[in-house]
């Protein structure tokens, strides 16, 4: 058989369709970009390289290929209520985006969330992360996972599928608790609350993963059951690795700098001992994480974006139907 015969064989086997940054760039067709370059200051997060062009390329066909779904999805609710006679309650279309430690999540899914609030007939748009789900310190030092912080088992699972039941059953100002990067804990007392949303994005690492029932525990949901669509951020390991350890080292002289800060004893470190010690604590917590919980999660999402060395989405997978 040819290589040609062989990557389109591959092509076909595959349960994705595989576009370069510019094939699927040319998928916007003559949708504006809703987005200005001090805008996009704001949104990014703490060291994070992303351009108007990269938003114009890769977020903005997404957010309209997503806008086509929430639509028609909106009109199945128009006449599954024509057909039952009665209205029904406003339930949120939900996106869930997974992806390791650094590879850019949180800006990613805030850069979709404003795309997405400036179509119009979805223009109430909520995100949360599932880091407001940890545990407290507390109880994960009385549970000895201090060390294992953002592995399922550190999370409040039942709580977090509560809150994602409420929301999609279209209750009113659901809460959800909020997680300080600063204090590295739960802020007691502080919510945030979402209020029937158009749309929901949920961030997190583990958002894609099946929930294990520990011994004589019940079965119930994954969070991904209440995903209509889902989004996995990739790069290499190495890439995830080097701006792991380039974001610690910029963080030494910021949040870490506060003596407030919960990090605050490394930002006297010299930078060798710096990386020495971010490079510990990405393999012994994160790079675990990532190959035991997180990766192999990446073939249940809807759309792959895969970075290249230079942090821009290079590639594109999209799920067939």
């Amino acid at each position: 058989m040819s290589e040609s015969s062989l990557k389109e064989a591959a092509a076909t086997s595959s349960p994705y369709r595989h576009f370069t940054a510019a094939e699927w760039g040319k998928l916007r067709k003559d949708t504006p970009l809703p987005l200005t370059g001090a805008e996009l200051e704001e949104l990014k997060g703490f060291g994070e390289r992303v351009s108007l062009d990269e938003v114009s390329e890769i977020y903005l066909p997404l957010s309209r290929l997503i806008n086509l779904y929430v639509r028609e999805t909106q009109e199945l609710y128009r006449v599954t209520s024509d057909f039952l006679g009665r209205a029904q309650a406003k339930v949120p279309y939900i996106i869930g985006i997974a992806g390791s430690v650094a590879v850019g999540k949180s800006t990613s899914a805030r850069i979709m969330r404003t795309l997405l609030a400036r179509w119009p007939n979805h223009p109430k748009v909520d995100l949360i992360t599932t880091d407001g789900f940890l545990f407290p310190n507390r109880v994960l030092e009385e549970r000895d996972l201090m060390g294992r912080k953002g592995f399922p088992e550190s999370f409040d699972a039942r709580r977090l599928i509560q809150f994602l039941s409420d929301v999609k059953a279209g209750m009113r100002n659901v809460e959800a608790p909020v997680y300080s990067h600063f204090t590295y804990d739960i802020v007691p007392g502080e919510t945030i609350v979402v209020d029937q949303p158009d749309i929901l994005i949920v961030e997190g690492l583990n958002v894609l993963q099946p929930w294990k029932p520990a011994d004589g525990e019940a079965p119930q949901p994954f969070v991904s059951d209440f995903f209509d669509f889902s989004i996995y951020l990739d790069a290499d390991e190495a890439a995830i690795r080097r701006w792991y350890i380039e974001r610690f080292l910029s963080l030494r002289s910021t949040s870490f700098a506060d003596p407030g800060a919960y990090f605050h004893r490394y930002s006297n470190l010299s930078d060798e001992v710096a990386v020495e010690t971010a490079d510990a604590i990405w393999t012994s917590i994160n790079l675990a994480n990532l190959h035991r919980n997180i990766l192999p999660t990446r073939q249940r999402a809807d759309a792959i974006l895969r970075k290249g060395e230079d942090h821009r989405i290079r590639d594109v997978a999209l799920r067939k139907l």
